[in-house]
């Protein structure tokens, strides 16, 4: 065989080899997809304080695992705690004065008693006047002495019961209900949340992260000083839209991590995402922004869906953002031993890179 003979070979075997590739990954890409865009994530739950101050000291580490409740900071509560007895103050005088207002409705109510008493005495005497000047026995005079007297009586007992009214009206509901005391356990209660957010606590267990914080810092309420990557772990896969046409939730799938190669985990599909960023429309009030490209062929729009492995504890124990390589497995067993046989071939190259 000449050499020409021979480069001419080498060309056709090298033609019919990119051919066979070329039609395999066509039909992979459909019935034996795989991705290598895939990651693990956590949770991360950004701590912030609700109040104000100076940080006095910091009772965690980077990198420390917490449980929930577990202290992280304490802020300076000198003025908290000021806040909180002025509210105790608030609230005993709040009841101080509601024992006042009983004192004073118990005067009053037997002021409007003795009011009513001479208001009846005056009756009677009215009464009696007025059958005694029927009888000549009395001047007008006298008579118009006793009417005088009785309905002073009657004024008397009316303005002793409208101050007992107001009384009634500024001491309200009794016992908690009362609408002042009411107020003053608001307060309180204010205080004393105010007063136990000065211990900054996590609220769910995880690893502390980014953590940049020194005693002496000024904390401010709402800004975040450090992070917590909770326990929990997402196992995420970004594939090609005809890619997923052919799997469903809880199809078979084989996953490979960068840091693990050459190890192989089974897994399967737990849930497709509804939608990604670029299908979000928001009202802004400007027209729409159409799409624009000068390639011929663009390129696939990418689908999310999450994943599960069998051994979950193992995700876990993982950082958050490694990376994996998922392949998804058909329902036939040919195909499937195929796909296996892809994902470990993989699984070798992670030895290289």
């Amino acid at each position: 065989m000449t050499p020409d003979q021979k480069f001419a070979r080498y060309v056709k075997c090298s033609l019919i080899g990119f051919i066979l590739i070329f039609v395999y990954y066509v039909i992979a890409d459909i019935w034996l997809p795989v991705t290598p865009q895939a990651r693990v994530y956590h949770s991360v739950v950004q701590i912030a304080p609700q109040v104000s101050g100076r940080v006095t000291s910091v009772l965690v580490t980077n990198n420390q695992a917490v449980k929930p409740g577990e202290i992280l900071f304490e802020i300076d509560n000198s003025s908290y705690l000021l806040a909180y007895e002025q509210a105790r103050l608030a609230y005993d005088d709040a009841k101080l004065l509601n024992q006042r207002l009983d004192t004073n409705i118990k005067v009053l109510e037997a002021q409007v008693s003795a009011a009513k008493a001479k208001q009846y005495e005056q009756k009677l005497l009215k009464n009696r006047g007025e059958k005694l000047f029927q009888q000549n026995s009395i001047s007008e005079q006298n008579l118009e002495s006793i009417r005088a007297n009785f309905e002073a009586s009657e004024s008397s007992v009316i303005a002793f019961e409208a101050q007992l009214s107001e009384a009634v009206l500024a001491r309200g509901d009794s016992g908690d209900d009362n609408l002042a005391l009411r107020h003053a356990a608001n307060e309180l209660a204010k205080a004393e949340l105010n007063l136990s957010y000065t211990k900054v606590r996590a609220l769910s267990g995880g690893i502390v992260a980014n953590l940049q914080l020194l005693d002496g810092a000024y904390a401010s309420t709402g800004t975040p000083l450090l992070a917590i990557v909770a326990n929990n772990a997402d196992l995420v896969a970004d594939f090609r839209e005809k890619s997923l046409s052919k799997v469903s939730k809880g199809s078979l799938a084989k996953v490979v991590f960068d840091s693990r190669p050459g190890e192989v985990y089974d897994a399967n599909i737990i849930s497709f995402e509804a939608g990604v960023s670029d299908g979000q429309l928001s009202a802004n009030g400007l027209l729409s922004t159409t799409e624009t490209s000068n390639r011929w062929v663009r390129d696939a729009q990418r689908q999310r869906i999450h994943l599960q492995l069998s051994n979950n504890t193992l995700l876990k124990n993982m950082p958050s953002g490694a990376r994996a390589t998922v392949q998804l497995l058909p329902d036939s067993l040919f195909g499937q031993w195929l796909g296996i046989m892809q994902i470990r071939f993989i699984s070798w190259l992670h030895y290289i890179y």
